[in-house]
């Protein structure tokens, strides 16, 4: 049976006979319905459409889908001392691209920042070997294709290594969880926070919204929150959710910065 996707955030459901009848995922205010209703396709159909981009985004390996299809995130390679992580999904897995990553020392592990990026999470595993899927508990009920390769962690922060600490920023989901790399890849460190903090077009500042397509803001109490929990975390870049989206150098500050900008714009 196939795995059907949606084809407005690019979500792989169970196995089944026909497609779904609802994306609650798209159905969520935090996301949307595509403009045609409510569409799938399969990952074989995706692949016939669609080819990935694979490629370098300040200096980690990157792999996107390219061209227009659902939500244009990008997956990137942590080489850390906590193993080779995949930070990030996206819907369409290629054998070249499953061959780039074992030339790299290939994948430890998956780590996803939120439910929007879920994806394809579990056919990556699959490609991959079976690696592990890290993913905060409080977002469990946004998985919609279940696997004994999901492992969900708990709290506010997981230190996963001595370079490496996930950290639980909220607000835009529940779970929304933020990748601190103490020490790479560049020097000073970097933070990879999904949407949680959007990294913005002028590259200088974040911002925090609880829907991005619907434009509804954070709340103060969840923005204040995310600014405790990362407090104490230093960091020269942050890379963003996508292709060139990323703040390199200066990037806790810039973080700093638009945490009073948005606390003050909001009062």
């Amino acid at each position: 049976m196939p795995c059907f996707i949606c084809e407005t955030c690019g979500t792989q459901y169970a196995p089944s006979d026909a497609p779904p009848a609802h994306c609650p995922i798209c159905e969520d205010e935090r996301q949307y319905v595509g403009w045609n209703g409510q569409t799938w396709t399969t990952h074989d159909a995706l692949a016939a459409r669609h080819r990935l981009r694979i490629e370098d985004d300040a200096g980690l390996l990157g792999i996107g889908i390219a061209g227009e299809f659902a939500i244009p995130q990008r997956a990137l390679l942590l080489p850390t001392d906590a193993g080779n992580l995949l930070w990030e999904c996206v819907s369409l897995v290629t054998e070249e691209a499953v061959a780039a990553l074992k030339a790299r020392g290939g994948v430890d592990r998956i780590v996803i920042s939120h439910p929007h990026f879920y994806s394809a999470m579990v056919e990556w595993s699959e490609a991959l070997g079976g690696v592990p899927i890290l993913l905060h508990e409080a977002d469990r009920q946004w998985v919609m294709r279940p696997s004994e390769r999901i492992e969900f962690w708990h709290g506010d922060a997981l230190r996963l290594s001595d370079d490496v600490t996930l950290v639980r920023a909220g607000g835009h989901f529940d779970g929304s969880t933020a990748l601190h790399w103490a020490r790479g890849p560049r020097a000073g460190g970097a933070l990879f926070p999904g949407d949680a903090l959007q990294v913005v077009l002028d590259r200088r500042h974040v911002t925090f919204m609880y829907s991005y397509p619907n434009y509804i803001p954070m709340k103060t109490g969840d923005v204040r929150a995310m600014e405790a929990r990362l407090r104490g975390f230093a960091f020269e870049d942050v890379y963003g959710y996508t292709w060139g989206r990323n703040i390199l150098g200066g990037g806790r500050d810039a973080v700093d910065a638009s945490f009073d900008r948005h606390l003050a714009a909001v009062a």
